[in-house]
């Protein structure tokens, strides 16, 4: 994991990097039937963050443990997972869609990323984002009367 010449530093001296690895080992360490991620990678740098996914892999290499994880980095989603639930926006929020990931593995970066299928994947991804965003934009405009929905006139909005 890469830890071993911090091993006599306070949590505090640590950096975001070596805090996030630690983090991932500890989960490890407890062998927990699955991992629950919850944006691992999310307040790194790319450098940092290519290396600890290398990292998850390696691990999960290992033990093949199940891991879910929210991430909103579309290319982080398609190199780390073999299915990819797509959430609708919202409190409501539910399954919008699920994609199948089928890039062979041990996953190398530069293999995923010149895979056929990536930019495929990753359009498909980016395009279930943003017309979700659209929807959510949208129905900030209407209002709800009982369980029916109606569309707020553009001069009520202004007003």
């Amino acid at each position: 994991m890469g830890l071993g010449d911090a091993m006599h530093e306070r949590p505090g001296e640590l950096s975001q990097g070596m805090r996030q690895r630690v983090g991932i080992a500890r989960a490890f360490a407890l062998s927990p039937k699955m991992l629950l991620l919850d944006e691992p990678f999310g307040m790194l740098d790319s450098l940092t963050r290519f290396e600890l996914q290398q990292v998850l892999i390696e691990l999960w290499r290992k033990d093949r443990k199940t891991a879910l994880m929210v991430t909103h980095d579309v290319d982080e989603a398609l190199f780390l997972s073999d299915r990819i639930v797509m959430m609708t926006n919202g409190p409501e929020a539910e399954v919008g869609d699920v994609l199948e990931v089928k890039f062979p593995r041990p996953r190398d970066r530069k293999a995923v990323m010149e895979h056929p299928d990536y930019y495929e994947l990753r359009e498909h991804l980016i395009e279930f984002l943003e017309i979700h965003a659209h929807r959510r934009k949208r129905a900030a405009t209407m209002t709800s009367i009982g369980k029916r929905l109606r569309p707020i006139s553009p001069e009520a909005v202004a007003a």
